[in-house]
């Protein structure tokens, strides 16, 4: 049996009728096995934290997951999962997660689920598509583990299409195949590494060249304090869009630089501090 799981997610500003600031509300309706856990508040109300869980535990050949998140004017929210997505063996066929994020004007998301990790056999797409008004940002990540090579289940057949957007602007969209060595364990690919990290902030209108600078400058510091320094790097591919990519043996190592530089860029960009979701600590 295949499972289809749809979350609607809308965010808008309610105002407080003490006079304090605006409080942003996630409305969220679903379908299939997909849903909100919880609703979390640890910044203040500006800020909603939304912790989105998949009961079955991963997503096997057939399934599909949709996730559709609208932000209004001024909102912001941040989206995580309290574990690993988890891509599973197919007999043929394909299991996908397609994600929405739609921000209009000044609006903020943050898109920050825990790893994906691809069985060896699955047939996976794992899309994300940006559309931004101008003035609204976007942080996001994408950390792929290819396998289970520490528990002796390495990733040999399967493949995982990988998906990412900023409409209009920035299209990045390739296909990890277990088969494709040359991409895999070559110096110029993957180098003999089974974990890749990708870390985006995008604008729905141009940054100046000091602000883009300032990003690349503060991720840039940040992978030469990391040990993956060597297989890390960051660039500017469009004039909205700065990204941060990383090859690691483990998914460890990667998520601490993915994180050190996320909190940078919050500090930098937007004047917040790091907020790490709690449900990552439990």
């Amino acid at each position: 049996m295949s499972w289809h799981g749809r979350l609607q997610l809308d965010y808008r500003l309610e105002a407080d009728e003490r006079g304090a600031a605006p409080r942003t509300i996630g409305i969220d309706r679903h379908e299939g096995p997909l849903r909100v856990l919880q609703r979390l508040y640890p910044e203040g109300p500006a800020v909603c934290h939304h912790v989105l869980v998949h009961p079955p535990g991963g997503i096997a050949g057939g399934d599909t997951l949709e996730v559709d998140a609208r932000l209004d004017a001024g909102t912001h929210a941040l989206l995580t999962t309290p574990g690993a997505t988890r891509f599973y063996r197919s007999d043929g066929a394909v299991a996908a997660q397609h994600v929405r994020l739609r921000l209009a004007a000044g609006a903020r998301v943050e898109w920050l689920p825990l790893e994906a990790i691809a069985y060896d056999g699955c047939l996976a797409e794992n899309h994300v598509r940006l559309e931004l008004e101008p003035g609204a940002e976007a942080i996001g990540w994408d950390l792929l583990a290819l396998g289970l090579p520490a528990a002796g289940q390495p990733f040999r057949r399967g493949h995982v299409l990988q998906h990412l957007e900023l409409a209009g602007r920035w299209l990045e969209r390739g296909r990890i195949d277990a088969a494709d060595t040359l991409l895999l364990d070559a110096a110029a690919g993957w180098a003999g590494h089974r974990v890749c990290a990708t870390l985006w902030f995008a604008s729905g209108s141009g940054w100046s060249r000091a602000r883009r600078d300032a990003l690349l400058e503060a991720a840039r510091a940040a992978v030469e304090a990391s040990p993956l320094a060597p297989g890390a790097g960051a660039s500017a591919p469009d004039a909205q869009v700065v990204v941060l990519r990383a090859l690691a043996d483990r998914v460890e190592p990667a998520m601490r630089l993915l994180a050190d530089v996320r909190a940078a860029w919050r500090r930098g960009a937007w004047g917040l501090d790091a907020a790490t979701p709690r449900i990552w600590r439990t």
